[in-house]
């Protein structure tokens, strides 16, 4: 493979694997891309070998980490969309008012109220 062939697909796979991360800023992310830059950098300067155990080792750790960043992101969101819990002075108030309602109703009834 060509170094320029090399680089323009390390970059295109960091491009594509880290858009969603580098827009949440996360430090991770960012150093497994600079991980595949500098591998990129090294095929291009000739050490071939070198520079694509990099570059993978990059690319792995970004795909990963921005996996990761993503199932955070989306279990975020899922909570977001739950209903609030209700706190237990609220259970025990809604409680109290349906008891109340449940005397007032068995003394209406009792005496054809």
């Amino acid at each position: 493979m060509k170094p320029a062939v090399a680089i323009a697909l390390a970059c295109a796979l960091v491009a594509g694997a880290a858009a969603p991360a580098a827009a949440a800023a996360d430090a991770k992310v960012k150093a497994a891309t600079r991980q595949v830059e500098s591998g990129a950098k090294k095929i291009g300067e000739g050490k071939v070998l070198e520079g694509a155990e990099e570059t993978a080792k990059g690319i792995g750790k970004t795909v990963v980490e921005g996996a990761k960043l993503t199932g955070e992101k989306v279990k975020e969101a899922g909570k977001a969309a739950e209903p609030p819990a209700r706190s237990a002075w609220e259970k025990v108030r809604d409680g109290a008012v349906d008891f109340g309602q449940g005397v007032k109703n068995f003394f209406s009834r009792l005496f054809g109220g």
